[in-house]
């Protein structure tokens, strides 16, 4: 059989790496984590109300250190997911669509997250006094 002299589909070789492919990338991959937070919180909610034993136990799960990194990373992918999603809202109006804004948004959105989810924290801790 004859073989087609078609153009190929543009792939990854073709394009420039750019900020607004890893927000994009990072948009999904938050919602992943926060569907995996989603059960931790669920976790949590449950062993509230099963009593102070079990209530006890999943505190000390989630305040170990490894713990604390898994709340820290799900504090991360919420305030990008959040950031990313207004980007989206903006981009949804028609909005945003000049490649050096829709770049700067994106990067914005990494700042806004690692700004907003070390605020969150320091916050936390001054306010629980050091979990």
């Amino acid at each position: 059989m004859a073989q087609a002299n078609r153009p190929l589909s543009p792939h990854l070789q073709v394009y420039r790496w750019g900020a607004h492919m890893m927000a994009s990338i990072m948009h999904r991959a938050t919602g992943m984590a926060l569907a995996v937070g989603s059960i931790i919180l669920t976790w949590w909610l449950f062993a509230l109300a099963s009593g102070p034993e079990y209530f006890a136990v999943v505190q000390a799960c989630l305040s170990s250190l490894f713990g604390r990194l898994v709340l820290f990373g799900i504090t991360f992918a919420l305030m990008q997911h959040l950031a990313s999603g207004i980007r989206h809202l903006f981009m949804d109006a028609g909005k945003l669509y000049d490649l050096k804004i829709n770049s700067l948004t994106a990067r914005l959105t990494f700042v806004f997250s690692i700004l907003a989810t070390i605020g969150i924290w320091v916050a936390a801790y001054k306010i629980l006094g050091g979990l």
